[in-house]
């Protein structure tokens, strides 16, 4: 659904009720659309976090730590300039457009006191945030407007503000039953009521105006004319609650766990089934809007985030994974190729021994070829610019050619499926990255490597330290994960002590993951929640049981000059479980069916 004017209502509220009087503690721009302002109220701190991005521009409080950039933006150095330490006075709406303001109370640069106001327009694409002074006039905006963009309304620094071209449609809030029955009588009746309210009225998202038409009448589809007193009724009662703020946050998902709609009532014309049910559609009733807004956008905003830092990534890790698709499918053409060296020296075998019988200039040899069962007469083409002698050698040449090439072939093949696999271990990381330290591990890996060349070292990692995925057995036994192939080497062969365990997805990417028992012998249990672990930082389906390696640490060996995260095993056990993380039920996968390799 889109962030509509009731639920910008509905989240103001909120913000206002949770933040008024509150100080500005901190100003961060984690992402280039969006900003996240720390209020401290009481013992809390709150984060409001408003989001200017085109696909799904909000604003809300949230509870999600969200990683900022080391070099903050010019935008968010001067929010901070003038917002540090201000008070928030209010959070309002302007009538039923979808425009917020938050009101500081702040201080000029000769300090005195003074109003200032932070304006989110939500326009899609154009979605904007815009710092006022307290006449109203522009000091900065996120995305400015000039003449080249707009001629009907700019936005720069200096000028007055001015509210989004108004739309000639009405406002809502200010109607009663009766209001909405008189131009309800006036409206076509063959119109469908979701087209007529989108129309009509402002501020409505077009899901909305479906809800109201299936109360109203049991039909998305309905049209005006189906029962007018009775979408009327349901038009008052709709905003008779926006009005009031008695509005729950409300979200939708399928069967399978994916978002399908959040609103700030309950969609019932989403699943219905036509007999007063719903089929395939899980409700969840959230604490707040913030809550639920945040449990909604999470893992989208951070895929989509990880994506778009992370594209320098992804085009070298897609380039190198088609080059060496082409290498190997190339390759393995030729060696295919090369399987003809026995025919080749047969060739010559029997130019051989039939040279008695040639003579410079002729084109063919006919003889008995003695290789074969039964001894057939066959065919042996012939050069006729060279003596027989030579076309003899000319077919050993090519023998020795193809000998030759087959082996080396075999290598390159080998070599180039081993990069290929180290490739896809590194695109599996980068999926699985949650993080901009994620992102700045890979690209080292990468530069290490020697696939990213123009990846500058970042000096300022050097005293960073490495952030690991750490988890607890029922035992209580330490679980180390590595993010990524440079974190699996770490692990492996300097943080991890050699009587310790250590787990693999077996002939698939994955991390290294060590269980620390220091020699003891852990329960079964423990052993397969660290191959569950193991099994789930991998490559595999986590709908499928997964064969996971393990053994001692002692008994990894790395190679010399190979790749971040290959090492080697010979002694062995091998445990088939199904991919889950060490907590709560998900720990509880049965007991891990063992074999010793």
């Amino acid at each position: 659904m889109a962030f509509d004017a009731g639920l910008l209502r509905a989240v103001m509220h909120e913000i206002d009720e949770s933040c008024e009087g509150g100080k500005v503690e901190r100003i961060c721009q984690p992402v280039k659309d969006a900003i996240d302002i720390t209020i401290h109220k009481g013992r809390d701190n709150i984060h409001v976090y408003i989001s200017a991005s085109g696909s799904t521009p909000r604003i809300s409080i949230t509870a999600q730590v969200r990683e900022n950039p080391i070099v903050p933006p010019m935008f968010c150095m001067l929010l901070r300039k003038h917002l540090s330490g201000a008070r928030l006075m209010r959070a309002q709406t302007e009538g039923f457009e979808r425009v917020a303001r938050l009101v500081f109370s702040a201080y000029d640069d000769m300090g005195f006191a003074c109003e200032k106001t932070l304006v989110f327009e939500i326009m899609g694409r154009f979605s904007n945030i815009i710092l006022l002074d307290g006449d109203q006039k522009i000091i900065s905006a996120l995305k400015t407007v000039d003449f080249s963009v707009s001629s009907k309304r700019q936005v720069l620094s200096g000028m007055k503000y001015e509210l989004p071209p108004a739309q000639d449609k009405i406002n809502p809030l200010g109607l009663d039953e009766h209001a909405f029955f008189e131009i309800l009588k006036n409206a076509p009746a063959d119109l469908p009521i979701e087209k007529f309210i989108t129309r009509t009225f402002m501020g409505v998202a077009p899901s909305v105006a479906r809800e109201i038409a299936f109360r109203a009448t049991g039909d998305t589809d309905a049209c005006v004319g189906t029962d007018t007193a009775r979408v009327a009724e349901e038009l008052s009662s709709w905003f008779l609650g926006v009005k009031l703020f008695d509005m729950t946050p409300v979200s939708l998902y399928s069967e399978s766990g994916e978002p399908l709609e959040y609103s700030y009532f309950d969609l019932l014309h989403i699943g219905a089934d036509g007999l007063g049910g719903r089929k395939g559609v899980q409700k969840r009733v959230h604490k707040s809007f913030g809550d639920m807004l945040d449990c909604f956008f999470g893992e989208r905003e951070l895929a989509e985030r990880m994506k778009q830092r992370g594209s320098d990534i992804l085009h070298i890790i897609s380039s190198a994974k088609a080059r060496l698709t082409k290498k190997i499918d190339l390759q393995t053409e030729e060696l295919a190729d090369s399987e003809r060296g026995e025919e080749y020296k047969k060739k010559g075998d029997l130019i051989t021994a039939n040279i008695y019988m040639l003579s410079r200039g002729m084109e063919c040899l006919e003889c008995v070829d003695y290789y074969s069962d039964g001894c057939p007469t066959v065919r042996v083409e012939l050069n006729p610019r060279l003596t027989p002698s030579q076309n003899a050698q000319r077919m050993y040449k090519l023998y020795n050619k193809s000998k030759n090439t087959k082996k080396y072939l075999t290598e390159q093949i080998a070599q180039a499926r081993a990069e290929l696999s180290y490739i896809e271990s590194v695109e599996m990381f980068f999926k699985n990255a949650q993080s901009e330290n994620d992102l700045l591990e890979i690209r080292e890996e990468l530069r290490l490597s020697g696939y990213g060349k123009k990846f500058k070292a970042e000096a300022s990692r050097k005293n960073k330290k490495t952030e690991l995925c750490e988890y607890k057995t029922s035992g209580g036994y330490r679980l180390i994960c590595g993010k990524n192939n440079m974190q699996n080497d770490y692990i492996t062969f300097k943080l991890a002590g050699k009587g310790d365990l250590w787990f693999h997805a077996k002939g698939m990417a994955g991390s290294h993951v060590i269980l620390v028992c220091n020699g003891e012998e852990p329960s079964e249990r423990d052993y397969t929640e660290a191959a569950a672990c193991a099994a789930y930082y991998s490559s595999a389906d986590r709908n499928s049981m997964v064969e996971v390696d393990y053994t001692r640490v002692k008994n990894i060996k790395k190679p010399p000059q190979a790749k971040p995260g290959y090492v080697i095993y010979h002694t062995n056990y091998s445990a088939y479980v199904m991919p889950a993380l060490p907590s709560g039920e998900n720990a509880e996968n049965g007991n891990a069916e063992q074999k010793k390799q």
